[in-house]
């Protein structure tokens, strides 16, 4: 099973860290998708290597799509409309997309809320509203291959809801 991660400078810390690390331990190849392939940095500090660009990803290869937030989802979707692309690819795919905090930015982007339930930041329920989802404050939301979180607090109760969803599929082709 396979993972790929997208991001760019500004991430949360620990919602980028955490899922890299954790699904490592779960058995699963991760990787790490920035707009140039280029390293990045998080808000307070944390720096990580990217192992590809974003544009060169496909949704093919891998099993799970993860977003972390912080101000990188922002940027990623007024910066790299890849990162958008590759979300309406896993979701037209009914492959599982992990979104915590500002990640449901990127959701929004790609328009694949409508209709559906969601969670993330409380500074962007109404975004989330207005993107057609409906607002749940919970710890974890899963709404078929969707499972969104709130911030940090909530990231054991959405991973293991991620690893949940992700051994119940077949793996991706390699």
């Amino acid at each position: 099973m396979k993972a790929l991660i997208v991001t760019t400078d500004g991430f949360e810390d620990s919602e980028l860290t955490y899922p890299y690390y954790r699904l490592q331990e779960a058995g699963l190849d991760v990787a790490l998708a920035t707009p140039a392939g280029e390293s990045v940095v998080g808000k307070i500090g944390e720096e990580m290597d990217a192992d590809l660009a974003i544009s060169d990803a496909s949704e093919d290869e891998y099993d799970l799509l993860v977003v972390p937030g912080g101000h990188a989802p922002e940027n990623l979707r007024l910066e790299a409309e890849e990162a958008v692309d590759l979300v309406r690819e896993f979701d037209a795919s009914d492959k599982p997309i992990a979104s915590v905090c500002h990640g449901a930015q990127l959701l929004i982007s790609a328009d694949v809320l409508e209709g559906r339930e969601a969670t993330g930041y409380w500074s962007i329920r109404v975004d989330i509203e207005n993107a057609g989802a409906t607002f749940v404050d919970e710890e974890c939301v899963v709404d078929d291959n969707l499972i969104t979180a709130r911030y940090p607090d909530d990231l054991p109760a959405w991973l293991s809801a991620v690893l949940e969803r992700v051994e119940a599929q077949p793996a991706a082709a390699d």
